[in-house]
């Protein structure tokens, strides 16, 4: 890890802040079966009602479902609605 990188998260840590703040980390929020929030995602690969595939800096998120719907989405954050039936990530190999 980068000297610099190295600094950040030390800094994070003294601070306690959620390591999502300072890193490029996704969190995600699953409410339910219904609803999710992603923070901190790359891009949005496909888009179907029946399943969602977005790009993170850890891998692919995979959500498979029904009726799902991008209800919200920033540069950040994104959120998820409709009945979702599973969830993976696709690990990078980098």
């Amino acid at each position: 890890m980068a000297r610099r990188q190295k600094r950040k998260n030390r800094f994070g840590e003294i601070l306690e802040m959620p390591k999502e703040v300072y890193t490029n980390v996704p969190k995600i929020t699953v409410v339910g079966f219904e609803e999710m929030v992603i923070e901190n995602y790359k891009s949005i690969l496909e888009y179907e009602e029946f399943l969602v595939r977005i790009n993170t800096h850890m891998g692919i998120l995979n959500i498979n479902g029904f009726n799902l719907n991008l209800e919200k989405m920033t540069n950040d954050d994104i959120k998820i609605t409709g009945t979702i039936e599973s969830i993976d990530l696709e690990k990078n190999m980098d």
